[in-house]
Formats: C-alpha cells, sequence, structure tokens
C-alpha cells in the first residue's frame, strides 16, 4: 500500500499529469483571474514544450549522469555485485503468459551479466512486488540471468518496493555473508540517488552505471517535442525529488 500511496502522490508532482493540472487549473480560472490563468497556460505550455524537447530532457538526464562514472575494474575491486530492479514486463504473452523482466530492467542485467563475467564475482539480484506481480523482480531477474546470460545468481532479495528498501534489505542479506565491498549495477541516471542509499546502508559502494543518456549527433530533430523525451523529462524530475528527499531525511536523521 506504501508503494501505491507514494507513486500516487509521485504522479501528481511529475509530468504529465502535473503539466496537465498546471494547464486545467488556469482554464478553470480563465473567466475569474485572467491574468493568472494566462500564467498557469503559458508557463503549462511552456513546461511541456521544453519537456518534451529531446535536446532540454537529455541534457536534464546528463546533469545526473555526470555525478557517477564508469566502473575502473582494474583499480576497483569488489566482494560481489548487485544489480536492481528496474519493473516487470507483466504477463508476457511469448513467455506463456508470465511476468518477466522489462526493457528497462533487461539493460541493467546485460552489463550485471558482462560485469559477472569479467571479474566471476557472486551476484545479488535486488527486487520485490512492488506492482503485485506473481514473480518478484529478483525471481524474473534470475531466470533471465541464468537461462538467457548463462550468468549464475547467488542471492535473490525479493522484500523490496523501493531503492531505499533494496540497500537495507541487500545489506542484511550479504551482511551474512560478511560482504560489504560491493559493485552496484543500475542506469547512469539513477546512480547517484542509488549509491548514496547503498552507502547509507552501510555498503562501501563501488558504481558500475549504465545506460547512459547518448546521442550520434544533433539536429532539428533534437529540438522537436516527442513523447518519448516527456519520459525522459518525468524520470529527472523523479531522481531529483528522490534526491532532494534523500537528503531531507540525512539532514533529519
Amino acid at each position: 500500500m506504501s508503494w501505491l500511496i507514494t507513486n500516487t502522490l509521485a504522479t501528481f508532482l511529475l509530468p504529465p499529469l502535473a503539466l496537465l493540472c498546471l494547464l486545467g487549473l488556469g482554464l478553470l480560472l480563465l473567466k475569474r483571474r485572467r491574468k493568472l490563468a494566462t500564467t498557469l497556460l503559458f508557463s503549462g505550455f511552456a513546461l511541456l514544450w521544453l519537456g518534451s524537447t529531446p535536446y532540454i530532457a537529455e541534457g536534464a538526464l546528463h546533469l545526473l549522469e555526470s555525478r557517477t562514472h564508469m566502473v575502473d575494474m582494474q583499480g576497483q575491486s569488489a566482494n560481489a555485485i548487485i544489480v536492481l530492479g528496474g519493473g516487470s514486463y507483466a504477463r508476457a504473452p511469448e513467455y506463456g503468459g508470465q511476468d518477466t523482466v522489462s526493457h528497462q530492467t533487461l539493460e541493467r542485467l546485460r552489463y550485471a551479466a558482462r560485469l559477472q563475467r569479467e571479474t566471476g564475482l557472486p551476484l545479488l539480484a535486488s527486487g520485490g512486488k512492488p506492482e503485485g506481480s506473481v514473480l518478484a523482480e529478483a525471481e524474473q531477474m534470475k531466470i533471465a540471468l541464468e537461462q538467457d546470460f548463462r550468468v549464475p545468481v547467488r542471492w535473490i532479495e525479493i522484500g523490496s518496493d523501493n531503492t531505499a528498501e533494496n540497500a537495507r534489505h541487500s545489506f542484511e542479506l550479504l551482511q551474512q555473508a560478511g560482504i560489504r565491498k560491493v559493485y552496484l549495477v543500475t542506469h547512469a541516471w539513477h546512480m547517484p540517488r542509488a549509491s548514496n542509499v547503498f552507502r547509507r546502508a552501510g555498503f562501501e559502494v563501488i558504481e558500475a552505471p549504465t545506460a547512459f543518456t547518448t546521442r550520434n549527433h544533433v539536429d532539428i530533430l533534437a529540438f522537436l517535442p516527442r513523447a518519448d523525451s516527456l519520459y525522459d523529462s518525468k524520470i529527472f524530475m523523479h531522481e531529483v525529488i528522490g534526491l532532494l528527499w534523500c537528503r531531507l531525511k540525512s539532514g533529519a536523521a
């Protein structure tokens, strides 16, 4: 229930709903408070345009990704690998109607598999059932890693609904094996927040980010609104809110 409440509140703070609410409020006030309504409508339109523009949305993600760096396996060694879940592909028809990993999770698994092959380290998959799937994300990840990538999974953490719980439950699991220093695998834009909460949980984290935001070249299409760029803006705002929340909790502790 806490996951549902948190994500419902977040939906109202993030695009597109936050911008639609701004535009809707402007329309409601158009007759009674024309000046305020005009300001709201213009602001909502401008933010929607900017948030949907690839050049702006990608630039925003670059701000997050600049806070992490590629792992140097020659100079940095760990005792285990942790890969974080990134959602499920529910009731996948081509997999017999079973829940399996989403494309976002698959990007993380691909890099985690490569890291495991290069280091030979034991691997932990972390992810619960925040969306009510039959299989926990970690169970889906274990199946994909072992069957599709031929990489063994030593541990699965299936009790978490968010990144903070990923960190806490993973630490409890690996503490039993005497492991504190880990390679942490997740998206580059997620790494600043993820590494922060994993360090707070007690881990010594070596960041192993993947799926950086890249572009072959900048052309006119980079300045024309696209739906997937609005999704990138949503990711950026979600991570910024998450980082601010972490800082607020850290200051209150």
